[in-house]
């Protein structure tokens, strides 16, 4: 089974910290070409200060990942510095908190627009760009992959996130559906729902409530939280010529807490 992504291009959203930043990195080091995407500058560059960018197949890309203009600019920035696109991993996320009795509006619309409909554009005006590609080469056995980061929350029902919960839940509908549409086109798309996880989210969730390490390490069957870079291992695999007739599932990276009682294992 060959996990080589050596040469490929690949644009990570969501890649100023976290999960995104874990993924970026491991794509870097298996020799890909990666184009590092964040709203957040700062952390971004401050990540780059690990690459000689002169020398380096690394790039990285500023902007709100859930506004049409960005997405179109960063496509453009990638193909400039790399000339093609063969992968892309969705691994922006927002979070936000939502009553679950008095849900605003406002919420969840910022929900579905942030976590599922930035990543449904991104992936088509990606996709577009992979079949143009696919139709000035010779026959290759994968076009493109794309893989979308989810969370427990889109099937473990979250009262607080309630808002987030369906969001994340529409997210992995539009993979399954994008990937029917894709597969004549040789493109895989697949998503990764993850849960007890370092994520940045949950570091930040840490600092604030002492109690709640032990409470996820409770309801988490192999009894630990996992580092991000365990997320990365699982997205080299379904972007890799290794998961080439893999598309449309979403691979749980949980440690079993999604097996576990509801009452000691709430999701975050």
């Amino acid at each position: 089974m060959s996990l080589s992504i050596q040469g490929k291009t690949a644009i990570v959203t969501g890649a100023g910290r976290g999960i995104g930043l874990a993924i970026a990195k491991h794509f870097v080091e298996r020799g890909a070409n990666v184009m590092f995407a964040d709203c957040n500058e700062a952390a971004l560059e401050s990540q780059m200060s690990d690459y000689d960018l002169e020398k380096d197949p690394v790039r990285y890309f500023a902007g709100d990942m859930s506004e049409r203009l960005a997405m179109a600019n960063l496509l453009s920035a990638t193909l400039d510095a790399f000339d093609r696109i063969d992968i892309l991993v969705n691994a922006h996320r927002f979070v936000k908190g939502s009553d679950p009795l008095d849900t605003d509006p406002g919420v969840l619309e910022e929900m579905l627009r942030q976590n599922t409909i930035s990543v449904l554009r991104l992936s088509q005006m990606v996709a577009k760009r992979m079949i143009k590609q696919a139709e000035e080469q010779e026959e290759v056995s994968q076009t493109g992959a794309i893989v979308n980061i989810s969370t427990l929350a889109a099937t473990r029902p979250v009262p607080a996130m309630l808002g987030y919960s369906i969001a994340c839940a529409a997210q992995e509908q539009a993979t399954r559906g994008l990937a029917l549409t894709l597969a004549p086109y040789r493109i895989r798309v697949n998503g990764v729902s993850f849960s007890s996880v370092m994520s940045h989210e949950l570091k930040c969730a840490l600092k604030e409530d002492g109690e709640l390490r032990g409470q996820i390490i409770a309801g988490t069957p192999l009894g630990r939280i996992a580092g991000a870079e365990e997320i990365a291992d699982t997205a080299l695999y379904l972007v890799s010529e290794g998961s080439r007739f893999v598309t449309g599932q979403i691979i749980t990276v949980d440690g079993g807490r999604c097996l576990a009682d509801p009452v000691t294992a709430q999701v975050l």
